[in-house]
């Protein structure tokens, strides 16, 4: 019978997979420490991690013990744990590589020399679109390019946009594929590209299948509403339901490549599935870049308009202009396109956000403010 671990199992994506690939009669094993910042201090909503079909460990990937146990027997193993904030990424730097580096080294380094590992056939690690960078863009000049990260003095000039490192002419936003360089612009992305190529390098060496699935913003009912870190959509809607003001950084037409929970499930399912031999990254977005100001007016929109929508023009070091990916490797490789618009989606997480308690608008503050007093923050003129 085929076991699967799934490494951050009880988290927002790892939860949904679970549930799915129960439904394809599949026996699980879910490491997950059950982090404060995610779960909150008490962790609640984890009953389905009784279901008897589920063996659940309490443990970190930096436990090379709880690893070694979590191991023991199973065939596939889809690798979701890691710390996710990117801005949080630029200070809280050896937490970051602890988990996300440190802790991939011991998984791999118990498959390579270790018995437990030894039944294992494939390995699927939850990579970014952060690895990229800024990505893809075009110049009318030099064609196809890949800017570095814009400057604080651009920035602070209220200037947003890229421009062609060769010409300095205006670029404009292309697909992003497989093949673009890496030039991650925040810690997180780094230790995402390090996660990644080790797991992709373990995978070809030993002839296992290995799928690196770089998800783009990923999104959906059962996001962490409690973790101010990541996810403009969780923390928009948690303002718009309370009414309070939304801050929309830059000059709001920053844009990104939301994908609903479900085609990243089915996504990463396939990955699971696949029965041909496979390694390599594959990106798992819908390909259509959404303007942030957009985000906030619909969130604000579906909860009556009772948020001012304000424009600030303040800027995070780090953070990308755009991002809008290429897909149809994808849709080669495991025959599979996302299929929810992200009008649709949005809808369908906004009604589950009614549902949930609100969250907390001071630990948003707080997340904020720890950047400012980093210096990881600037403003941009005229706002």
């Amino acid at each position: 019978m085929s076991i699967v671990l799934i490494t951050g199992g009880a988290g927002f994506i790892g939860s949904h997979l679970a549930r799915h690939l129960l439904a394809r009669g599949m026996k699980l094993r879910i490491l997950d420490s059950l982090a404060s910042q995610i779960h909150g201090e008490v962790p609640h909503g984890l009953g389905w991690l009784a279901d008897e079909r589920i063996e659940f460990l309490r443990g970190s990937v930096t436990d090379k013990l709880a690893v070694e146990a979590a191991l023991e027997g199973v065939t596939h193993v889809v690798h979701l744990a890691a710390e996710t904030g990117t801005g949080q990424s630029m200070y809280e730097i050896s937490r970051y590589f602890n988990v996300n580096v440190q802790g991939t080294a011991n998984l791999l380094d118990i498959l390579q020399n270790g018995k437990a590992g030894s039944s294992v056939r494939s390995l699927i690690v939850a990579s970014s679109r952060a690895i990229y960078g800024e990505g893809s863009y075009l110049c009318p000049s030099h064609g196809l390019v890949f800017p570095e990260s814009r400057t604080s003095a651009r920035m602070s000039a209220g200037d947003f946009e890229l421009y062609c490192p060769e010409c300095e002419h205006l670029l404009t936003l292309a697909d992003t594929e497989e093949a673009a360089p890496f030039r991650p612009m925040s810690v997180y992305g780094l230790t995402k590209q390090v996660q990644e190529q080790a797991v992709l390098m373990h995978a070809r060496t030993n002839g296992l299948n290995g799928f690196a699935l770089r998800y783009q913003n990923v999104f959906g009912p059962g996001q962490s509403l409690k973790n101010p870190y990541t996810g403009i959509l969780a923390v928009f809607s948690n303002l718009a339901r309370q009414g309070q003001p939304i801050d929309v950084y830059e000059d709001g037409f920053e844009s990104r490549d939301f994908v609903y929970i479900d085609d990243v499930i089915e996504a990463t399912m396939r990955a699971v599935m696949h029965d041909g031999s496979f390694v390599g990254a594959l990106n798992v977005g819908t390909g259509e870049a959404v303007p942030v100001i957009t985000v906030a007016q619909e969130i604000n929109s579906y909860f009556g308009n009772k948020s001012e929508i304000r424009v600030t023009g303040a800027f995070r070091l780090g953070d990308i202009r755009h991002n809008k990916a290429a897909t149809h490797r994808l849709e080669s490789v495991l025959n599979f396109r996302p299929s929810v618009s992200f009008r649709e989606g949005l809808h369908k997480f906004l009604a589950w956000t009614e549902t949930q308690p609100l969250g907390d608008k001071v630990a948003y503050q707080k997340s904020v403010s720890e950047l400012q007093e980093r210096g990881l923050m600037g403003q941009g003129a005229g706002a």
